[in-house]
């Protein structure tokens, strides 16, 4: 018996890496990273002023299965922190949607067998809820970044 592509973990990450690329790096032209940690090795030399780190919570299947997503909104050389709330406002216009009446974003989850993401089929969808804004902090090496977390929620077949 093979487990429901609801119910795959794998899937999940798949359809939440595809989502944050299309709308975030490819819609946006930002750079985003996932399950790292703030100070990595692409902006150590200092160029690049601000990123996204996406870093999966932990996988709860059930019938009504959920995941905590962190987003870590991550900015340099921004002294008044004016470019962190622009980047921490362009998260927040990918996770939430105006256009519907409980301004709850749908995030599509997809079959992700084949590597193409262009061939995935849909199987279902997931919920955006419980936005939870963190304050701002200072790293060492002068990176502003702010947490923002928020539930995922999807039907599951399990």
């Amino acid at each position: 018996m093979s487990l429901d592509p609801t119910a795959s973990e794998f899937y999940f990450r798949s359809s939440i890496k595809k989502y944050f690329i299309d709308t975030l790096v490819t819609g946006a032209g930002k750079i985003v990273l996932f399950d790292k940690t703030i100070l990595y090795e692409e902006v150590r030399d200092r160029t690049v002023t601000e990123w996204f780190v996406i870093n999966f919570g932990q996988f709860r299947r059930s019938y009504l299965s959920t995941n905590v997503l962190e987003v870590n909104c991550c900015t340099r050389n921004d002294t008044e922190g004016i470019a962190l709330s622009k980047l921490t406002d362009t998260l927040i216009e990918n996770i939430t949607d105006p256009t519907k009446t409980d301004t709850t974003q749908r995030i599509t989850l997809y079959n992700s067998t084949n590597a193409n993401p262009a061939t995935w089929t849909a199987v279902g969808g997931m919920m955006v809820t419980d936005i939870m804004e963190g304050i701002q902090q200072l790293t060492s090496d002068g990176t502003k970044v702010k947490g923002i977390s928020f539930s995922l929620r999807w039907g599951t077949v399990i």
